[in-house]
C-alpha cells in the first residue's frame, strides 16, 4: 500500500485535511493544531467546512501551510485526516498521488479501502482511548487531542507549543488542562514508540513569517469595530454565518462598556423574535439618536427590506452587517457566496441606492464596521458592511487593528439646543445647505423646535407647559356643581367635542377632540362617550387618555365643593388615598374639604390612563369600583 519511491517532501508548504463528523468536538481540536503551527513563526489559512445541521454529518478542516501567506486553496491535500467512515472513499481520493493518510486503525479495513500510490498511517485511537478514559463522551473529545498529539510528533510541531495554547486556553481551570496535556501525550508517546518522526516527508520548521500579524476571524473583527465605531445597540436574529457577530459584540461589550465604578452596563443587545423585528429596533434606535446595527444574511435582508426602506426615505441612519452565504433559507446556509450584491444595493420599495462596503479580510472588516456608523449619520440613510462566510468565520492572518482615540465621531448634520435657541433656520427636510442632506435634532433637544411635528404644534397653540387634563365646563346644580351644557355636537355625534375648558386650560382653546393634557410634552387624544340629549355619562364614561409614559401617576381631579377654586388650590385640596399606577385596577383621590370620593381613577390594560366612572353621590363613603374590561 505504500510506495517509498512516490514520496512527498516539503517543509512549511504543504495542505492538510482533516475529515471529522460533526458535533463530535473536532472543531476545537483543528484550530488548535492550526494554531500551534501559526505559533511557530509558520503563516496558516483554514478554513472550516460545515454542514447545516447541529451533529451527525460530516465535515471538514483544512489548512493551508505556506509560508508566503496563500489564502486561497492549492487544489489537492497533501495529507487526510480520515476520521469519518462516511466519507472515506471521497476524502481517500482527494488525496495526492504519494500523500499521507492517517486514520484509525482500531478495527482492521480491507486493502481494497486504500490506495497502492499513498501512504497509509495506522493509529488505533479508539483502543488507547478506551484503555484511559472511562466516560464515552471524554473518549470521544479526547480522541481529538490525541491524533493532534500524534501529528506534531509526525510534522515536527513542537509540543511545548501546544501545551502553552492549553494554558491559555483553559487559564484557571486546572483539571481541564492536565486532562488535554494527558491525552496530548499519549498521541506523541505513541508515535515515538511505534512509527517514528521520519515517516512523514512533511515538516514544519520554526520561521518568522507572521511578524506583527494577528490571527482572526471577519465577524469578530467587524464587532469590535462596531465597539470602536460607537455603536451601543444591536438588535438581531440568529441567522448563520452572521450570528457570532452579535455573540462577539456582547462579548467585547462586556469588557469595554461596562462603568467600572458602578458596574452599569452601557448598551443595549436584543435578540429579536425575527428579523423583521430587529431591523425596526434598529431603525428605532436610529431615529432616537443612539448608533445602532443588525447583523444578518441574504434571507434576513430580504425579511428587512420594507424597514429599510422606511429608514432610507425618512432618512434615520442604520448600519447592517451582512455576511453573505450561498442559497436562500436553509438550502445552503453554510456554504459562501457574495450572492446579496444588487439586492441590498436597492433593498426597498422605491427609488433607492444604498450605501454598500465591501471589506476583504478581517482588517478591512474592523475598519469598515466603524466607518459604516460614522457614514449612516453623516448621510442620514441605511448603510451595508457587506462580508462574507469565508472572511466572516474563518480566522486569518490580517496586520494589527489601529485606532486613534483622538478621533470624533463624525454624528453628521445634528443642531444642538443652543442652535435652535439662536434662530438657526431648521426643518427637517429642508435642503439648507444645498448638498441634499438636511438638518436633524435628537430627540429631547428641545421642547418646541425639535423635528417632531406635533410637539411644535402643541408647543405654538398652547404656550402652557404644565397644563393638566380637565373635565368640560357644567352648569350649576342644585349642590352648587357645575354641569355641562351639551353642544350641538355633542347631541349630533353623541360625544363631547366642546372647546371651552377648565382651569388653566379655559385661556386657550383646543382643537375639537383634542386636551392640553401631554404626557413627555405630546397632546392626547380625548374620547369621551356622553348622552346625546342632557351630556351627562349614561355609563361609566369610558374617557381614555392614550398616555406615552406608562408609569407617570394620574393627574389630579376637581371635586364639587370647589368649582371656584385655582388650579393650585384645588389641586391641594386633593389626597392620594390609593397608589395610581399602571397595573393597579383601582386608585381613588378624596377630597380634603367635604371628603368624598367623586372620581375613580383606574388605569386601562395597555395605555396609561385616567378613566373617569360616573358621579356618585358626595355622601358615598368609598368608591365602587369600574366593571373590569
Amino acid at each position: 500500500m505504500t510506495n517509498p519511491s512516490n514520496k512527498i517532501s516539503a517543509v512549511n508548504d504543504f495542505v492538510i485535511k482533516f475529515a471529522n463528523v460533526n458535533g463530535s468536538g473536532s472543531a476545537s481540536a483543528n484550530e488548535l493544531f492550526a494554531k500551534s503551527i501559526l505559533r511557530m513563526g509558520v503563516p496558516v489559512s483554514p478554513r472550516n467546512i460545515f454542514p447545516s445541521n447541529i451533529q451527525g454529518l460530516p465535515t471538514w478542516y483544512e489548512v493551508r501551510v505556506n509560508e508566503a501567506g496563500h489564502l486561497g486553496r492549492r487544489g489537492g491535500t497533501d495529507m487526510m485526516v480520515a476520521m469519518n467512515p462516511q466519507t472515506w472513499d471521497a476524502d481517500v481520493a482527494e488525496l495526492e498521488s504519494g500523500g499521507y493518510l492517517f486514520y484509525d486503525s482500531t478495527r482492521p479495513l480491507p486493502p481494497s479501502k486504500f490506495r497502492e500510490d499513498i501512504h497509509v498511517i495506522g493509529m488505533p485511537l479508539t483502543e488507547i482511548c478506551n484503555a484511559v478514559y472511562q466516560d464515552p463522551r471524554q473518549r470521544q473529545l479526547f480522541k481529538n487531542i490525541v491524533y493532534v498529539g500524534a501529528l506534531a510528533v509526525l510534522l515536527g510541531i513542537e509540543p511545548e507549543v501546544i501545551e502553552k495554547l492549553f494554558s491559555e486556553q483553559y487559564k484557571g481551570k486546572e483539571k481541564l488542562l492536565d486532562s488535554n496535556v494527558r491525552a496530548l501525550h499519549l498521541g506523541c508517546d505513541f508515535v515515538r514508540e511505534n512509527l517514528g518522526k521520519d515517516t512523514v516527508g512533511l515538516k514544519v520548521r520554526r520561521a518568522d513569517k507572521v511578524g506583527q500579524r494577528i490571527f482572526v476571524d471577519g465577524n469578530s473583527a467587524a464587532a469590535l469595530g462596531c465597539v470602536y465605531g460607537g455603536a451601543t445597540v444591536a438588535a438581531w436574529y440568529p441567522i448563520t454565518p452572521s450570528s457570532s457577530v452579535a455573540e462577539a459584540f456582547q462579548r467585547y461589550c462586556s469588557k469595554f462598556r461596562v462603568d467600572a465604578a458602578t458596574g452599569q452596563q452601557r448598551y443595549a443587545i436584543v435578540q429579536a423574535e425575527d428579523e423583521i423585528a430587529s431591523i425596526g429596533m434598529v431603525v428605532g434606535a436610529g431615529w432616537n439618536g443612539a448608533r445602532a446595527f443588525t447583523a444578518t444574511s441574504g434571507p434576513g435582508v430580504s425579511l428587512m427590506t420594507e424597514f429599510i426602506g422606511l429608514a432610507y426615505f425618512a432618512e434615520i441612519p442604520v448600519t447592517i452587517i451582512n455576511v453573505q452565504r450561498g442559497g436562500p433559507s436553509t438550502g445552503m446556509p453554510t456554504r459562501t457566496q457574495q450572492a446579496d450584491i444588487l439586492s441590498c444595493a436597492y433593498a426597498s420599495h422605491g427609488d433607492t441606492k444604498h450605501v454598500l462596503l465591501f471589506p476583504q479580510d478581517p482588517h478591512e472588516c474592523f475598519e469598515h464596521a466603524a466607518t459604516a456608523l460614522d457614514l449612516a449619520d453623516r448621510l442620514q440613510t441605511p448603510v451595508f458592511v457587506m462580508t462574507d462566510l469565508d472572511i466572516g468565520m474563518n480566522q486569518r492572518l490580517c496586520e494589527p487593528f489601529e485606532w486613534d482615540d483622538s478621533k470624533a465621531y463624525d454624528r453628521g448634520k445634528v443642531m444642538s439646543a443652543a442652535e435652535l435657541e439662536a434662530g438657526k433656520e431648521f426643518g427637517r427636510y429642508k435642503d439648507v445647505d444645498g448638498d441634499g442632506i438636511p438638518w436633524r435634532t435628537l430627540p429631547g433637544t428641545h421642547p418646541a423646535r425639535s423635528s417632531a411635528a406635533t410637539r411644535t404644534w402643541m408647543a405654538t397653540a398652547f404656550p402652557g407647559a404644565r397644563c393638566r387634563a380637565r373635565t368640560p365646563p357644567r352648569a350649576a346644580t342644585s349642590r352648587g356643581a357645575p354641569r355641562a351644557t351639551p353642544t350641538r355636537a355633542t347631541r349630533s355625534a353623541g360625544r363631547t367635542t366642546s372647546t371651552t375648558w377648565s382651569g388653566c386650560c379655559a385661556s386657550s382653546p383646543a382643537p375639537p377632540g383634542w386636551c392640553r393634557r401631554r404626557w413627555n410634552g405630546l397632546p392626547q387624544r380625548r374620547r369621551t362617550w356622553a348622552s346625546s340629549t342632557s351630556g351627562r355619562p349614561r355609563r361609566p364614561c369610558r374617557r381614555r387618555w392614550r398616555c406615552w409614559s406608562p408609569r407617570r401617576t394620574c393627574t389630579w381631579m376637581r371635586c364639587a365643593c370647589a368649582p371656584s377654586r385655582s388650579p393650585t388650590a384645588w389641586r391641594a385640596s386633593w389626597k392620594r388615598t390609593a397608589a395610581c399606577s399602571w397595573w393597579s385596577r383601582t386608585a381613588m383621590r378624596r377630597c380634603a374639604a367635604c371628603s368624598s370620593t367623586n372620581w375613580v381613577c383606574r388605569p386601562s390594560r395597555w395605555w396609561r390612563c385616567c378613566t373617569t366612572t360616573a358621579r356618585r353621590s358626595p355622601r358615598a363613603s368609598s368608591p365602587r369600583p369600574s366593571p373590569r374590561r
